[in-house]
């Protein structure tokens, strides 16, 4: 760095104190560039971090890995899923199943882990099975198949909620077998179902398509099978029980949305 002259000229005149001051003043107004820069910098990923999360259209978009509920009775593997919560197999284009009854919170798992993608600069996209099968299925006709296709090819990680339990048709079998195709080595997946995976080969429903397609999906993948009763139960009897003990009341309290699952 070059010497400011202006601090030359006061060393060069013995004044030795104003010089002193100079130079914290000078370090006064680089603290305040730099600090400047980081929360530009700051305000700029917030920006970028919630046009992420905007697009990945998530069904729980409050879901967060800081609250999740690990003594919940559930069997979640705990170590497992702080890891998956680093993002390591994202990076490492790798899937992640999740499996377990209705209600066990497999959904908003899955969004938690989505939601910290986003905030780690991966772009995500949601779908529940069901929904963008039919949605393909609408796009072969008017000819927004080759723009939808590429989204779910290019996203870094591809979320198809509710897998299963009807079996596909051949259209659904040869979209997903493209998906997929297109996606291994290049992106990750991850599927929730209430089915067990080995039962995933029959809803595919023809031998050939489920080797290939489950192959590219299974043999890299983290695994959480979810087991106990469903969580939505106790909130179903909270709710049963406030709105009987607060029928005669004015005002109700309304639930919190930061709660942990």
């Amino acid at each position: 760095m070059l010497t400011h002259p202006t601090l030359d000229q006061l060393r060069a005149l013995k004044l030795d104190g104003m010089a002193d001051a100079f130079v914290e003043l000078q370090s006064q107004d680089n603290a305040r560039d730099l600090l400047h820069a980081e929360r530009e910098a700051a305000k700029r990923d917030t920006s970028r971090f919630q046009s992420r999360l905007r697009s990945a259209k998530l069904r729980h978009s409050q879901a967060s890995i800081e609250d999740v509920d690990y003594r919940a009775a559930r069997r979640l593997d705990k170590a497992m899923f702080q890891q998956l919560a680093t993002g390591r197999w994202i990076a490492e284009h790798r899937n992640v199943l999740v499996t377990g009854k209705c209600g066990v919170g497999k959904s908003w798992l899955s969004c938690a882990l989505a939601q910290k993608a986003c905030r780690d600069g991966y772009t995500v996209h949601y779908a529940r099975a069901p929904r963008l099968f039919a949605e393909l299925e609408l796009a072969h006709g008017d000819g927004r198949f080759a723009r939808l296709f590429r989204t779910l090819i290019k996203t870094d990680l591809l979320i198809l909620d509710d897998w299963g339990p009807d079996r596909l048709t051949a259209s659904q079998r040869r979209d997903l077998m493209e998906i997929i195709e297109d996606r291994y080595g290049r992106g990750s997946t991850l599927i929730t179902s209430q089915l067990p995976v080995e039962a995933w080969h029959e809803v595919i429903a023809e031998p050939t398509f489920a080797d290939a397609i489950l192959d590219r999906l299974v043999h890299n993948a983290y695994r959480l099978a979810l087991e106990g009763p469903s969580m939505r139960k106790p909130e179903a009897e909270a709710a049963v029980s406030t709105s009987d003990t607060s029928s005669t009341a004015t005002t109700q309290t309304k639930p919190s949305k930061g709660a942990r699952k």
